[in-house]
């Protein structure tokens, strides 16, 4: 009876008290989370509850294996999945632990500065996210070796490895040098300001907005909800356009090609009021000039003013639309016309003759009569 209630009441033991500790910690992960709104830190601690459960049941399994007395003849794998188990754990409780923090102070920061200066903010978070994946990284690759130095065939091979570590760090520098020059740039990007989260960019024609950056590459999310994935070194070798660099107050651009009568003065006028009808502008600055003429028309450009890229598009496409309509309306003589007027027929011709019948007289003082058959 003792053999089959002892490994019960170890093993229960554990897992019931793992409950409860984890329990009476949530419960007071909550309670502070609900007393201090003014920051998210216990709430985001609560997401690395299960981590820490399996921490807390794993570390009192592999405590107490011994007193059970459970399945004798495998102690010594079940312990070494414990402990497998325990450094696993404990590494995604250290990752969820820094990732809460790194938020917590992220977003205290973001609320203090986000009216006042939106570039810094999205830089910030740019490198937050960036460190956050380097710290994932580094967590993981020593957790990893932690797990195989519990083997004892990988401790007996460390002499050698280290012994061959030069030559194996040449030949993957060697092997890895596209990926280095990414992850480097990564880092570039992140520190030195270039591209931020959030920002709207020109790349190879597109237009989108940087949506991901990680070390070794960045995702675009076009205007048609499309992902252009790029290796950020491309950004540091390459040109592109950052239109959210500095401040996000753009201008546009609208042109139109019209007849030589167009009313210039009545088109400004009509385009002070298409403004202020439309919430998309900012009220900095608008104007309307001709910029070109040809011998058929003229072209009119128009600017305006908007607080960023997306809304200077609203205010083009609004104004472009809404003056080609008014004109058409109230104006039709100024939209570009094509002449279709016929030729004048030269001297001593019959402007009532047909183009065949003009061929057939030009023609027929050379034709020959016809003599013979056929």
């Amino acid at each position: 009876m003792e053999n089959l209630l002892r490994p019960v009441i170890v093993v229960g033991g554990a897992v019931v008290l793992t409950l409860v500790i984890g329990w009476a910690s949530d419960l007071l992960l909550r309670k502070a989370d609900a007393r201090h709104h003014e920051t998210p830190l216990w709430g985001l601690l609560r997401r690395g509850r299960i981590p820490y459960q399996l921490v807390l049941c794993a570390a009192l399994l592999r405590g107490s294996y011994d007193q059970a007395e459970l399945l004798l003849e495998h102690r010594v794998g079940i312990g070494r999945f414990l402990t497998l188990v325990l450094i696993g754990s404990a590494a995604w409780l250290i990752i969820r632990i820094a990732a809460a923090i790194v938020q917590t102070s992220y977003e205290r920061y973001a609320s203090a500065r986000a009216q006042r200066d939106p570039a810094r903010v999205r830089r910030v978070r740019t490198q937050v996210a960036l460190i956050m994946r380097v710290v994932s990284a580094v967590v993981g690759v020593v957790a990893v070796a932690a797990m195989l130095l519990t083997f004892p065939a990988m401790r007996a091979a460390g002499a050698s490895l280290l012994a061959s570590a030069g030559i194996v760090g040449i030949v993957a520098g060697v092997a890895a040098q596209s990926t280095l020059s990414n992850m480097f740039a990564g880092f570039q990007i992140a520190f030195g300001d270039m591209v931020r989260l959030g920002d709207v960019v020109v790349v190879d024609g597109e237009w989108g907005t940087v949506e991901d950056v990680t070390l070794t590459y960045l995702t675009v999310r076009t205007w048609d909800e499309r992902r252009i994935t790029m290796p950020v070194s491309y950004f540091t070798s390459k040109p592109f356009e950052n239109w959210s660099r500095g401040t996000p107050q753009m201008t546009g651009i609208v042109y139109w090609h019209l007849d030589h009568s167009a009313p210039t003065e009545l088109m400004r006028e009509k385009l002070r009021d298409i403004l202020r009808e439309c919430p998309a502008w900012d009220g900095r600055d608008y104007g309307l000039v001709v910029t070109d003429s040809t011998p058929n028309t003229l072209q009119v450009r128009a600017l305006v003013t908007a607080k960023d890229a997306d809304d200077v598009w609203t205010v083009r496409v609004a104004v472009r639309e809404q003056m080609i309509r008014w004109l058409a309306e109230h104006h039709p003589y100024a939209l570009p016309r094509v002449n279709t007027a016929g030729a004048v027929p030269p001297p001593g011709r019959v402007p009532s003759q047909t183009p065949w019948e003009e061929f057939r007289s030009d023609h027929r003082a050379y034709e020959k009569p016809r003599t013979g058959r056929g």
